[in-house]
């Protein structure tokens, strides 16, 4: 018998999460140059950080030597959502504060209902801490709220929504969610996933955050990671009632987001310029791929996100045929979705080798 069989039995039955291939791996396996790869495989912000953060995170570099301090961030952060200070909670990404939400509501004996195609993080946060899974079919490759209703049981603690969702890039229009959660028990908690909203126009937004005082259930889940381009720097946050925050908090580790990151995204957060420059080169990127694959006659699922998800048929060999070409993509089949492949907007060279490496490919 060896140690892994002490293991928990839900631990050993979780698939470990596949990140996108990074560019240094690539050229290792490969020999191409990595100033010559192009990666579009992890819905990263082709702009980099904010020069506002950059300068921030090099200024705080000398004080790394001490413990970080969240106030001034979460003081920002509810400034901004119109919350209590005691209603936000930071993490390193927001992978974090979906763990520490499962942390609090799931164990064994308990559930989570979540859609099909959804974000892998879910199942990990839920399967880890010993609860049970509930997957929905999807409705057009997205959430079918009515059915995740339905599939709510007694026994079950939270339902997950990503809006927009990834990998799929769909998006459930907010007075649809609204509906989900007046019909939702008020003893369930209904994550909100909210990692890609800055992408959506602003006409289709909605301030979610004041809708917690209506629903003490909603907890609202950001990142920094995508349209702020800190997702090197793990940093995310959580708004929510006083009360799951406070919960939150007490299984939070106590440093879960340092001090590099807590500068750079407290800089970002007033970079409106460099946000609206990546929201406008987005804009323009998703036009330049919808129209390179539709040029293909390829089926591709509306964004609503920084990236685009398409068929090839193949979506394996598709991707391999890509990576020999020095370009990354992220292949979806773990999502149950092997004839897909999804693409990150990048900047305009970038989509152009894209587009030309896949003609190639197919």
């Amino acid at each position: 018998m060896s140690l892994a069989d002490q293991a928990l039995p839900y631990v050993r039955a979780i698939s470990p999460y596949q990140p996108g291939k990074p560019i240094t791996e690539l050229a290792r396996e490969t020999g191409i140059p990595v100033d010559q790869i192009v990666k579009l495989a992890s819905n990263e912000n082709p702009l980099g950080m904010s020069p506002k953060a950059k300068k921030a995170v090099e200024a705080a570099i000398s004080g790394v030597e001490r413990y970080p301090d969240q106030f001034d961030l979460i003081a920002k952060v509810a400034e901004r959502c119109g919350l209590a200070q005691n209603q936000v909670v930071l993490g390193n990404g927001s992978n974090d504060v979906l763990d520490l939400i499962a942390r609090v509501f799931l164990a064994p004996g308990r559930s989570a209902v979540f859609a099909q195609h959804a974000f892998a993080v879910y199942p990990l946060a839920t399967l880890s801490i010993g609860g049970e899974l509930i997957a929905t079919p999807a409705k057009n490759y997205g959430h079918d709220l009515d059915a995740m209703r339905a599939a709510i049981r007694p026994d079950t603690r939270i339902v997950w929504i990503a809006n927009p969702n990834n990998p799929t890039g769909n998006f459930v229009p907010y007075p649809e969610v609204r509906a989900f959660l007046e019909a939702v028990p008020k003893d369930v908690v209904v994550v909100l996933d909210e990692a890609y909203n800055d992408y959506l126009p602003p006409a289709e937004r909605v301030d979610v955050a004041g809708w917690i005082k209506d629903f003490p259930n909603l907890v609202v889940c950001r990142t920094m990671s995508k349209i702020y381009g800190l997702a090197g720097l793990r940093i995310g946050y959580a708004l929510a009632s006083a009360e799951v925050a406070d919960l939150m908090n007490r299984v939070r580790q106590p440093f879960n987001v340092n001090n590099l990151a807590l500068a750079g995204a407290l800089a970002a957060l007033d970079d409106d310029e460099f946000l609206q420059a990546s929201y406008e080169l987005n804009r323009l990127g998703m036009a330049q791929i919808v129209a390179g694959l539709e040029k293909l006659g390829l089926e591709y699922i509306k964004p609503h996100g920084n990236f685009v998800t398409f068929k090839v048929g193949d979506g394996a060999g598709v991707n391999q045929k890509l990576l020999k070409q020095g370009v990354i993509v992220r292949p979806i089949g773990g999502y149950g979705l092997p004839e897909w492949l999804r693409v990150t907007i990048g900047a305009e060279p970038e989509n152009t080798r894209f587009l030309e490496a896949l003609e190639q490919a197919l």
